[in-house]
């Protein structure tokens, strides 16, 4: 008859187990040995009689023989298919594996009741005095390594105050630097103190508690864990740094670096003591049941404890990620920290999950890759992070350059300084795919090691470097060249500031490299990923063949403005006229000039639409000048102060020094309608023709005033005739005047008056009452 057991009974022994791990009695032990070895014995006894004897020795390999040929039939029929060179898909893996560890899993749980039983029956053999001694001698290998564990941790303690003092002391901009050496260096005091405090356990378990220099297992397998447990600690300690904020490389408050650091500790710790000690001490005195149903305990409560705390902290994480995602400079790195802050407590939940069933499934050779995977993970993350800072310290600053080279080249540090940013983002991406490379290689989702010994990863990996170095090089030579550019140009360097020709020149030239090293490069660029460049080059000269029939304006424009600027015809800062407009050259390219005339109107005038260019400002230019007088004024007088204004104008400290030559007067240029007119030329620099024209009309208006020679204007005369005698006749004018106020009829007020001939003036008249 059989009965069914309760769940309270298989959960309490299950709890006893950690108990029976100390109490398998030492007599036992050896009296198994004992009875192998007899067994052992007699079987090697066994075997010599039967090799010794040929019937025996024929009948033995004829069974051997027998028993491989059925070994071999069923291997055949239990074998996995022969692979055909095609390995299985990343699903059909991803199938079996969850699969295993499914069955794996209902296995254990079923096997629980049988396991509980095996367990029942090792508690009544337990004897208390060997128990006892087995727990007290564990107990003092313990409490010795953890007291001078802390005892050198106490003693360390003035040291990473120091470093981290010294840390602290930096530059803002070179703490990241001082950081990274202060941080190795806690880092070799933190596991040294470690391998101490392991090395004084080791000790004490082989000169004082051992027989005869042996250590017991449990000792070793206490010291090797706690070796590899606080290992992982000082690693956590390197990276939360809680109580030295100079040496924290996450940048978190140290209250909120003291909850993540107390946390993985307690699970590191845990899980670790769990596995690496109870585990393998019931595998060794009780059965290996027993020690994968207290591995299933270990990481089952682990994983409660895990769950509990990743959600918990669910919507801290998650806005912190969030603020992180907001202050990233890549759209795909904010949309990758986006997606990890809304799904991070499912990811973390999975990972625990799945640590724990195959620490218990597939200890053997799970547990090993999720260690290893996790530490390359987690290694991966914070080197990337680090280095990223660390370039961004390093080079994120502003470039000084000395007093000299910024007088020579204005603009370098500026160009140089707009660089930095643009190499950081790139740096920053190149660490990014790399961190990711790693990450997937530690999961099996990628083999980087494989990938980069393959062809393919050679060749990818040649022609990124070989871009890189186009791109280096190219960056490296425009540089140079504009900063060549800028010294040409600068009017304090060199002979001083360059003609407005070369100023002109030298922009197009500059704009012309730039293009040809934007289409070489991209040129070279494609043709190094493995893009055959030919038909873009066949397909480019086809569409320029389309293009320069279907725009030919344009290859006007560009052809005309190449000639004109051989020729030297116009430069920035010349007064021109061109398509019947003047003004002042503000802008010129290869296809059109811009102009502004004197009212500030900006002109865009291609170069096609100029048949002819009149330019005011080349070598020297004249003032012409062309004043008319009237007929009766005498011409020589009119000449001599013509002179004296050239002589005022000459002593004007305006416009004297533009002055280059003697005035030119051309004398009577025409007998006009109501004027004689009087030219002149005054020869000056070029471009104030214009302003030193003003002024000797304002000084010309004044000396003629003073000599009283008339400068005709429009007006009428009345002309009457004149007698024989030449004098002229009175002109009978008759004045009509309105009636005074007050007078009721109308009279005529008019009077005669009678024009007679002015003395002063022959053929004018005066008026005169009759």
């Amino acid at each position: 008859m059989t009965h069914q057991r309760s769940p309270f009974r298989f959960f309490s022994r299950l709890l006893v187990l950690a108990a029976l791990l100390f109490s398998v009695p030492l007599g036992a032990v050896s009296a198994q040995d004992a009875g192998a070895t007899d067994s052992g014995n007699d079987l090697r006894q066994t075997l010599i009689d039967a090799l010794e004897n040929e019937e025996a020795r024929e009948r033995l390999l004829e069974a051997l023989r027998a028993d491989s040929g059925a070994s071999e039939s069923e291997t055949a029929e239990d074998a996995v298919p022969v692979d055909t060179g095609e390995s299985e898909s990343v699903a059909r893996q991803i199938a079996q594996l969850t699969q295993s560890l499914a069955e794996g899993t209902v296995a254990e749980i079923r096997a629980l009741n049988d396991i509980a039983a095996d367990i029942a029956e090792q508690v009544r053999a337990i004897e208390p005095k060997v128990f006892g001694m087995a727990v007290l001698d564990l107990a003092i290998i313990i409490v010795f390594t953890v007291v001078v564990f802390l005892i050198l941790r106490r003693l360390g303690a003035p040291l990473f105050t120091g470093i981290d003092r010294w840390a602290l002391n930096a530059a803002e901009h070179m703490r990241l630097m001082r950081a990274l050496p202060a941080v190795v260096l806690a880092a070799a005091i933190d596991f040294l103190i470690v391998i101490l405090a392991w090395l004084a356990g080791y000790a004490l378990a082989l000169f004082v508690l051992g027989e005869s220099g042996e250590m017991n297992t449990r000792h070793s397998l206490f010291l090797n864990a706690f070796l590899l447990i606080e290992v992982t600690k000082a690693a956590l300690r390197l990276i939360f740094a809680t109580r030295y904020h100079g040496l924290r490389l996450l940048p978190m408050a140290g209250d909120e670096a003291a909850y993540w650091n107390a946390w993985l500790a307690r699970i590191v710790g845990y899980i670790g003591y769990g596995l690496l000690l109870l585990v393998p001490i019931a595998n060794n005195q009780i059965s290996s049941e027993a020690g994968r149903s207290l591995g299933l305990i270990v990481m089952l409560t682990a994983f409660l404890y895990a769950a509990v705390i990743i959600l918990q902290n669910r919507s801290r994480v998650h806005d912190r990620l969030i603020a992180m995602a907001n202050r990233a400079e890549f759209a795909f790195t904010r949309i990758v920290i986006s997606l990890l802050a809304n799904f991070w407590h499912w990811i973390a939940l999975l990972y625990f999950l799945a640590l724990a069933v195959v620490s218990v499934t597939r200890p053997e050779d799970a547990l090993p890759f999720m260690a290893k995977a996790t530490g390359q993970t987690l290694l991966a993350a914070f080197a990337g992070v680090f280095v990223a800072n660390l370039l961004t310290q390093l080079i994120g600053r502003q470039i000084r350059v000395p007093d000299e080279t910024r007088e020579k080249f204005p603009s370098l540090e500026l160009r140089l300084n707009s660089y930095i940013p643009k190499a950081l983002k790139v740096m920053r991406l190149v660490i990014l795919l790399i961190v990711l490379a790693v990450i997937a290689d530690a999961w099996g989702a990628f083999s980087l090691t494989t990938w980069l010994a393959s062809d393919i990863g050679m060749a990818v990996l040649g022609t990124a470097i070989s871009v890189a170095l186009i791109l280096l090089g190219v960056l490296a030579i425009w540089l140079v060249f504009a900063s060549w550019i800028e010294h040409r140009m600068n009017p304090n360097t060199g002979d001083g500031g360059p003609t407005a020709r070369e100023a002109t020149l030298l922009t197009i030239f500059r704009n012309a490299v730039a293009i040809v090293l934007i289409v070489m490069t991209t040129m070279i660029v494609l043709a190094e990923i493995g893009v055959n460049i030919g038909p873009l080059l066949a397909g480019a000269g086809v569409l320029g063949l389309a293009v320069g029939f279907g725009a030919q304006k344009l290859v006007q424009d560009v052809i005309t403005g190449v000639f004109i600027q051989l020729e030297n015809a116009i430069n920035v800062g010349d007064v021109v006229t061109v398509a019947g407009t003047t003004g002042v050259v503000e802008r010129l390219t290869i296809r059109s000039l811009g102009l502004r005339d004197l009212s500030g109107t900006y002109h865009l005038i291609p170069f096609s639409s100029v048949d002819a260019v009149s330019n005011y400002m080349r070598e020297f230019a004249y003032h012409v000048g062309e004043y008319g007088v009237a007929y009766r004024e005498d011409i020589d007088e009119v000449i001599v102060r013509l002179r004296e204004a050239f002589e005022e104008l000459k002593e004007d400290p305006d416009q004297g020094p533009n002055i280059l030559d003697e005035m030119e007067v051309h004398g009577v240029t025409a007998l006009a309608d109501s004027s004689v007119n009087v030219r002149i030329r005054i020869k000056t620099l070029p471009g104030t023709q214009f302003g030193l024209g003003r002024a000797f009309n304002r000084l010309v208006k004044k000396h003629f005033d003073a000599a009283g020679i008339e400068i005709p204007f429009p007006h009428q005369t009345i002309y009457f005739g004149q007698e024989k005698d030449g004098s002229a006749p009175a002109a009978n004018l008759r004045m009509i005047e309105a009636a005074p106020e007050g007078n009721a009829d109308d009279r005529d007020y008019s009077r005669d008056r009678r024009a007679r001939p002015n003395p002063k003036h022959k053929g004018d008249y005066d008026e005169s009452e009759d």
